[in-house]
């Protein structure tokens, strides 16, 4: 086939806006600092929940990126998590089984329309991510069965286990879930102040107490 001139000159224009493309597309920063006001101008404050929900730590803008976090990083998300646990005042890890039952039937809280933040006033909402008690037909199963929690992990006296390996680490992960898995779905219950420290303590009893139907 004869090529002609004029297609020749075609091509080339073709070529050269091609490359006048790649040339002035975005770059990643670029396009980050654009998601970023796409985001800042799509909410607004409404009631207690305000726009700096948005804003993200390191472990969140981490572990939402197309790339898996690297070694490093996921260690000091990691450290920084265990760092920012609070244990309990006293070494009381244990409350009431009852109480923590009932935080882990409530979701409720933190939606714009309650009027409060406190701790006090949210649920654990455990249910919509575990399986708990058996008598329950309807759970989450984003995260593990908690079901005999306690009672597979050898807890028989939870008065005499309380510095065991295994009721600190369960404080840890209802504390802030990050410290043992830096892109772990637990919600951060102590560290964003969704559970008070006795409200935690009652959820350690629910899993941890002999008593609790959990473990029966």
């Amino acid at each position: 086939m004869k090529i002609t001139r004029t297609k020749l000159t075609l091509s080339a224009v073709c070529a050269v806006g091609l490359l006048t493309a790649c040339a002035s597309a975005p770059t990643p920063a670029e396009l980050d600092a654009q998601f970023a006001a796409i985001m800042k101008a799509s909410f607004r404050d409404e009631g207690i929940a305000k726009a700096d929900r948005i804003q993200q730590d390191l472990g969140q803008s981490a572990c939402s990126s197309d790339k898996e976090p690297s070694e490093a990083t996921t260690k000091q998300i990691e450290a920084l998590a265990l760092a920012s646990i609070k244990w309990p005042a006293g070494g009381e890890y244990i409350g009431d089984w009852k109480a923590g039952e009932r935080l882990a039937q409530s979701g409720r809280g933190m939606t714009w329309t309650d009027t409060s933040t406190a701790p006090k006033d949210n649920g654990g909402n455990c249910y919509n991510c575990h399986q708990i008690d058996k008598k329950e037909i309807s759970y989450g199963t984003i995260g593990p069965s908690l079901w005999n929690y306690g009672k597979l992990r050898g807890v028989s006296d939870v008065t005499a286990a309380t510095a065991a390996p295994i009721v600190q680490y369960t404080w840890g992960k209802l504390w802030n879930g990050k410290a043992y898995n830096a892109c772990s779905n637990m919600p951060r219950f102590g560290h964003a102040k969704l559970l008070d420290e006795q409200q935690i303590r009652d959820i350690m009893a629910l899993l941890l107490d002999p008593k609790s139907p959990v473990n029966q």
